[in-house]
């Protein structure tokens, strides 16, 4: 099954969840989408066994054909084309890398050359099977990066992805085609607010969701109360809990010294399975 792990906003957890879950199963793939900021292979300690560029094509312009016409700024949507009088201006950034502008091009002027946007990392960590993507600074997309990422999933293999953060075009490319998403939130207003966004995203992509409410017992039961009223699954409640805090700050999964949470996400994966089965 290919479970991916997303949230409303960050900062709920939603990285910690990806981790400790992956230690608590073992024999699994993990996959930090979150190329513009991965931190799984930090707490993971991981090491880098091999690396490779995530490329994107682009226009490349032959100004000894260019009559400057204008059609291909025309088409673009994105406006990573410019031409003024005698000259053609290109934003690579902006680029979606459609290849439109060379389909109109009447002077055939425009071929497509390769970009490197960014790098995955396919890493060593014990029995788990884990690899990240990470976004080159000043790139606008990420989008590209997750989604060749994802083709390195292995079929047979229980998967967990770890999501963006937020519901932006990225957490959309990471979450999309999986069996289950676990949205991690936290019982206050911001984090309530923050999971319908979530939750909205999930059902208009019709994906099977369920809700991890972490730090539980600093808030309110606004969160329960939600999930309650729109039949959504409550998988688990972490506890604010000082010692989990305290391994956290130290980079330490909890699960490698509190043995109790690692049974409790063994027994939402059972959930989950169970849900899917």
């Amino acid at each position: 099954m290919i479970v991916s792990i997303a949230s409303g906003k960050g900062g709920t957890g939603k990285t910690t969840l990806a981790v400790n879950t992956a230690l608590a199963l073992g024999n699994v793939q993990l996959l930090d989408c979150d190329v513009e900021e991965p931190n799984c292979h930090i707490f993971l300690k991981a090491e880098e066994t091999k690396s490779e560029d995530v490329k994107v094509k682009v226009p490349e312009i032959n100004e000894a054909l260019c009559n400057y016409c204008g059609e291909c700024a025309r088409f673009c949507r994105y406006n990573a084309l410019a031409i003024t009088k005698g000259v053609i201006l290109f934003f690579p950034e902006l680029c979606h890398s459609c290849g439109g502008c060379m389909l109109v091009c009447p002077q055939k002027a425009i071929n497509e050359i390769e970009r490197a946007i960014g790098v995955i990392n396919h890493c060593n960590v014990g029995n788990i099977d884990f690899s990240y993507g990470l976004l080159t600074i000043g790139e606008a997309q990420a989008s590209p990066v997750i989604r060749e990422l994802k083709k390195h999933i292995k079929k047979g293999k229980d998967v967990l992805i770890d999501a963006p953060p937020g519901t932006s075009c990225a957490t959309i490319s990471a979450v999309e085609d999986s069996d289950y998403c676990i949205l991690v939130t936290e019982p206050t207003p911001f984090g309530l607010n923050d999971l319908k966004l979530a939750v909205g995203m999930l059902e208009s992509m019709d994906i099977p969701h369920g809700v991890v409410i972490n730090q539980d017992g600093i808030g309110d039961d606004k969160v329960a109360e939600y999930c309650d009223k729109k039949d959504i699954r409550v998988l688990l409640r972490i506890p604010h809990d000082r010692r989990i805090a305290e391994l956290y700050s130290n980079g330490v999964p909890f699960v490698q010294e509190l043995h109790e949470y690692k049974i409790m996400l063994r027994d939402m994966s059972d959930k989950i399975r169970e849900v899917l089965e």
